[in-house]
């Protein structure tokens, strides 16, 4: 298990009193990032998808870059909130700052690989694989990040009865999932067995904790979704009686 959390991405587990020196200035991550801003602001865009993008960034810095990047090396807990802040959070907005491609035809099948994705990496044994490998550390972020960010973009393209239907699937399903880690008798995640203690919690409570986190606020940037495409839809509703 020491191997396991020496080899994750963001190193190995940090104490409380070591948390906020462990910011991640990986060069390689740092240089991408940068790049991925160049190439954006030399396109053609509008003021909404400027800010769009730079609130996706900024998001992805407090996920990659900040101290929480080492704190899901400790808590499974952070690690569900790192997951939250990416599908939820950074794809929502890089779909609005990209250009939008009229992909309201695939919102179910985007929708349903996206799930299958998310489901996967909580997969105990595909999320130990994950912390101990970097490749498969970044496949996993690529995959939750890009699956999210293609599925986002088709619910902003489809109408409002489509998208909302997707929105409370997904909220249905993280709910199961989160509904899942709540009531487990014991903990799932190996590489946390050692990892939660120096935080005040054993590791069954920490996975109750991540649970509860993907049941209730992880739910809420879906359902604001949905109450804004509600809005707009009664809105054209009363322009467009008929």
């Amino acid at each position: 298990m020491l191997t396991t959390l020496a080899a994750s991405y963001c190193g190995p587990a940090p104490l409380p009193d070591n948390l906020w020196s462990r910011w991640n200035f990986d060069p390689w991550l740092l240089a991408v990032m940068a790049l991925a801003t160049i190439l954006f602001y030399l396109q053609h865009t509008t003021p909404r998808q400027r800010l769009a993008f730079a609130a996706a960034m900024a998001s992805l810095a407090i996920i990659f870059i900040s101290p929480l990047c080492a704190l899901t090396v400790a808590l499974f807990s952070a690690r569900v909130v790192h997951h939250v802040l990416l599908v939820a959070i950074a794809a929502p907005l890089l779909a609005l700052a990209l250009p939008r491609m009229p992909k309201a035809a695939l919102l179910t099948p985007l929708t349903l690989l996206h799930t299958v994705i998310f489901w996967l990496w909580h997969a105990p044994d595909a999320y130990g694989l994950a912390l101990q490998s970097t490749p498969v550390y970044w496949l996993m972020q690529l995959t939750l990040l890009g699956s999210a960010t293609l599925m986002w973009s088709a619910i902003f393209a489809a109408s409002p009865a489509r998208s909302m239907a997707s929105l409370l699937f997904l909220t249905i399903q993280m709910g199961l999932l989160g509904a899942l880690l709540v009531f487990s008798a014991t903990p799932l995640y190996v590489p946390h067995l050692g990892t939660t203690q120096a935080f005040g919690f054993d590791p069954l409570t920490d996975q109750q904790l991540a649970g509860l986190i993907m049941w209730v606020p992880a739910s809420i940037p879906y359902l604001g979704v949905a109450l804004l495409r509600l809005m707009a839809w009664l809105r054209q509703a009363e322009h467009h009686p008929a």
